[in-house]
């Protein structure tokens, strides 16, 4: 009877507590194509198990460092100026990738290897070893686990974010991704510094990024509408979708875009190449064209919020007053005062 008590009060306990450092205690495996091979998500509570207390999920991808410890202590960070860490599922999944040459993660036994350059995880390209698996499948399979019912029966509100290379991950997955109107929880997409977005067709922003025109140094810049700058091209989970689907697709889903407004070097990996300039001389400039090209030539709804005095700096864009909201939206079953944390 006692021993029955102490397991009960654990059990308790591990319930009630958000699992709030980046070490393998905060981590599980989610499996992918029906096999062995499995990729790490670092989450502040089990996916697997019943929570009634969650009502709002916060994914955060990583950019091009694949340091997913690193972007979950940012979203820990953000969660607690939010006050939101009791009711909130936060998650950081890894994209490991070893290919001997621009990428050396150490995996563990049947990690996935996602490719590193290329067609690479970012714009969901497949896996080393196994062209079966994509990483958009990844983001996928985590969203059908949040949308369970007897894992998550209160969850209100999904919010996948990315910054940098993962803000690159997410718009073209939000555009993309074939589970957003499966979930039965809304899900709002926030794309934060990248250096490239997916055009929708061959027209490009003018210098001051006003409006948009067609291209025209296509004859130099014969790349600048191939996939992922464009549509041309395009292979794995993205080309399941003809253009017209994808199109329609992107202007329906709710995105917001955070935009650095000292994000204007060229530092952090800064893509120069040509079809990257072609969509603005800085990630701020790009950020901007692009919220200001789909809402006014696909009647798209996207939001464009620039954030002072941040550069390309995720702590800087995820933990800042204007971006709480934004992450932590209102779910109508928010913590009482005196939860942790301020709101």
């Amino acid at each position: 009877m006692i021993l029955r008590a102490l397991v009960f009060l654990i059990a308790v306990a591990a319930y009630a507590a958000p699992c709030t450092t980046a070490t393998t205690g905060c981590t599980e495996w989610v499996g992918l194509g029906g096999k062995s091979a499995r990729s790490l998500v670092y989450r502040t509570y089990s996916l697997e198990t019943k929570n009634e207390r969650i009502t709002r999920a916060l994914i955060v991808v990583h950019g091009a460092g694949r340091d997913a410890d690193n972007y979950f202590r940012t979203a820990l960070a953000a969660a607690f100026l939010a006050g939101a860490l009791d009711d909130t599922v936060v998650i950081a999944p890894r994209f490991a990738s070893n290919d001997g040459r621009g990428c050396r993660d150490t995996l563990a036994p049947n990690e996935i290897n996602w490719s590193c350059n290329g067609d690479s995880w970012r714009s969901g390209g497949v896996s080393i070893g196994n062209e079966g698996l994509n990483s958009y499948e990844l983001a996928d399979e985590i969203l059908r686990k949040l949308a369970r019912k007897d894992a998550f029966p209160n969850l209100k509100a999904i919010v996948v974010a990315g910054h940098s290379a993962g803000g690159q991950y997410v718009t073209r997955y939000e555009m993309a991704n074939q589970v957003h109107d499966t979930l039965g929880v809304p899900v709002t997409y926030v794309v934060s510094n990248p250096s490239s977005y997916a055009y929708l067709d061959s027209s490009r922003p003018t210098a001051d990024g006003s409006d948009v025109r067609p291209y025209g140094d296509g004859r130099n810049c014969t790349t600048y509408d191939h996939w992922p700058y464009g549509f041309q091209g395009r292979s794995g989970y993205t080309a399941r979708l003809a253009d017209d689907q994808l199109r329609k697709q992107l202007a329906a889903r709710p995105v917001v875009y955070l935009l650095g407004e000292l994000d204007i070097l060229p530092l952090g990996g800064f893509d120069s190449s040509c079809p990257a300039m072609a969509q603005g001389a800085t990630r701020l400039a790009r950020g901007q064209a692009f919220a200001n090209y789909v809402n006014k030539k696909y009647s798209a709804q996207h939001k464009a919020m620039v954030i002072p005095l941040c550069g390309h700096n995720a702590r800087c864009m995820f933990t800042a007053e204007p971006a709480l909201p934004i992450l932590f939206p209102k779910t109508g079953g928010e913590l009482k005062e005196g939860s942790q944390g301020a709101r």
